[in-house]
């Protein structure tokens, strides 16, 4: 146990250069949404728990009252991606989904440990094709996710467990840059 509080100390010391980086995306995103756009977000197992709990957060709030914002976890809704992986491929698991609801403007927030998980690349992938500005959280870079979208937090740490737990900070960073960029009142 300590070993573990140890990496994650030491992953989060290294995650200090994304400071200027989350705050552009917080400014970016409130004119995302000043402007009607929405935001995606898709993973994978712990990686969906983190794009849900982005999503849960702009669509209440995260710690200061504001009006509701357009956020949707592409994986939450079952039935369209049971349908989805029995009729088509699993790599299409989130693909089809930004197809459906993305447009030009928006953004799509891929999280994914490994950064080469299939179906949050094609997810990826169909966001650039309409104009769907891509963000990623990964683990260890290089990696194809992090090359591949507009831009990445790639984490820096030695096990899974610790880049979840960084990719929940890094979820909350965006949520209070957000919040910032919107001019939300303390």
């Amino acid at each position: 146990m300590a070993d573990h509080f140890a990496d994650l100390c030491s992953a989060a010391q290294r995650l200090r250069f994304a400071t200027p980086r989350i705050a552009a995306w917080g400014t970016y995103l409130s004119t995302v949404f000043e402007n009607g756009g929405r935001l995606l977000a898709c993973g994978n197992g712990g990686s969906a728990a983190e794009a849900q709990h982005l999503t849960g957060e702009l669509v209440g709030r995260f710690r200061r009252e504001r009006r509701p914002l357009s956020a949707i976890a592409l994986h939450a809704d079952t039935s369209a991606l049971t349908a989805i992986g029995n009729d088509y491929d699993e790599a299409e698991l989130f693909a089809r989904q930004v197809r459906a609801h993305g447009r030009p403007g928006d953004v799509l927030v891929c999280l994914s440990t490994s950064g080469s998980s299939q179906n949050v690349v094609a997810a990826a992938k169909a966001a650039h094709e309409l104009g769907v500005t891509t963000w990623a959280f990964t683990g260890p870079a290089p990696n194809p996710l992090a090359a591949l979208c507009d831009d990445a937090v790639a984490v820096d740490a030695p096990s899974v467990a610790t880049v979840q737990e960084l990719h929940l900070a890094l979820v909350h960073a965006l949520c209070e840059a957000l919040d910032d960029a919107l001019g939300v009142p303390a």
